[in-house]
C-alpha cells in the first residue's frame, strides 16, 4: 500500500512539473509571439512613417522647385518687357522721319516684336486707342510699307504684320518717296524748261528778264541731272545693290 501511495505522488509530481514546464513553454512562444508581433508592427509602423516622410519631403522639394522656376521665369519676362520698351520707345521717337506720329510708332514697335500677325482689335487693347484711330495709324504705316495686310484672315478679321527687316523698311520707303519726289519734280521741271525757253528766244523778252530766265533754266538743268542720279540711286537701292554686307545671323 505504502508502494503504490508512493507511485501515486511521484506520478502526480511528474504531471505537475511536466503541466508547469508546459505552461512555461506556452508563456515562453507566447511572449515571444507577442514580442515579434510588436517588434513587426513598429517596424512596419515606422517604416510607412519614413516613406510618408520622404514622399512629402519629396513632394514639398518638387513644389518648391516649382514655384523658383515659375518665379525665375517671371522675372525674366518681366525684364524682357522692360528691354523691349526701351527700343519699342526709340523707335517712336524716330518715326517722324517715317512721317508718322510718336504713338504710329509705338504700334510699329510693338508690332515688330509680334512673332504672330495682329487684328486690329489686338492692337487696339494693346494700344488703348480708339478703334478709328488704330484704322487710320494702321493705314499710315501701310502707307510708308512698315506694315503689311496679310490676304488670309483670322475669324474673318483683318490681320497685319510689320516688316521686321530693317534693311527692306529702309529700301521699300526711301524708294516709294524718292520715287514719288523724282516723279513731281520731274513732271513739273519738263513742263517749265519749253516755255522758258521760249521766253529767252522771244525778240520782244526784256534784256533783263532774259538774264532771270537763263539763270532759271541753268538752275532747272542742274535740277534735272540730280533727278537723272537720283532715278539711278532709286533703281540701284530697289535692287538690293546697297546691302551687299555682311548681315548678322539671326
Amino acid at each position: 500500500m505504502k508502494d503504490d501511495k508512493g507511485r501515486s505522488d511521484l506520478e502526480r509530481g511528474t504531471h505537475g512539473e511536466k503541466a508547469d514546464r508546459d505552461g512555461a513553454l506556452a508563456r515562453g512562444a507566447q511572449g515571444a509571439s507577442s514580442d515579434r508581433d510588436g517588434t513587426l508592427a513598429r517596424g512596419a509602423q515606422g517604416a510607412s512613417s519614413d516613406r510618408d516622410g520622404a514622399l512629402a519631403r519629396g513632394a514639398q522639394g518638387a513644389s518648391s522647385d516649382r514655384d523658383g522656376t515659375l518665379a525665375r521665369g517671371e522675372a525674366s519676362a518681366s525684364k524682357r518687357s522692360e528691354l523691349r520698351r526701351t527700343v519699342i520707345n526709340a523707335i517712336a521717337d524716330t518715326m517722324d522721319l517715317y512721317g508718322a506720329t510718336y504713338s504710329f510708332g509705338q504700334l510699329y514697335g510693338i508690332m515688330y516684336f509680334e512673332d504672330k500677325p495682329m487684328t486690329l482689335e489686338e492692337m487696339k487693347n494693346l494700344m488703348n486707342m480708339s478703334k478709328s484711330n488704330m484704322s487710320y495709324a494702321v493705314r499710315s504705316l501701310m502707307e510708308s510699307k512698315m506694315v503689311t495686310k496679310l490676304e488670309e484672315k483670322r475669324e474673318r478679321k483683318d490681320l497685319y504684320v510689320a516688316e521686321t527687316d530693317f534693311f527692306l523698311a529702309f529700301r521699300n520707303f526711301f524708294t516709294m518717296k524718292l520715287q514719288r519726289e523724282i516723279d513731281v519734280m520731274r513732271s513739273a521741271i519738263e513742263e517749265v524748261i519749253p516755255e522758258l525757253s521760249e521766253i529767252i528766244l522771244s525778240i520782244v523778252t526784256p534784256d533783263d528778264e532774259r538774264k532771270s530766265c537763263l539763270q532759271d533754266l541753268h538752275k532747272l538743268r542742274q535740277a534735272l541731272d540730280y533727278y537723272a542720279w537720283l532715278q539711278q540711286f532709286v533703281l540701284q537701292l530697289e535692287n538690293g545693290q546697297f546691302f551687299n554686307l555682311p548681315r548678322g545671323s539671326d
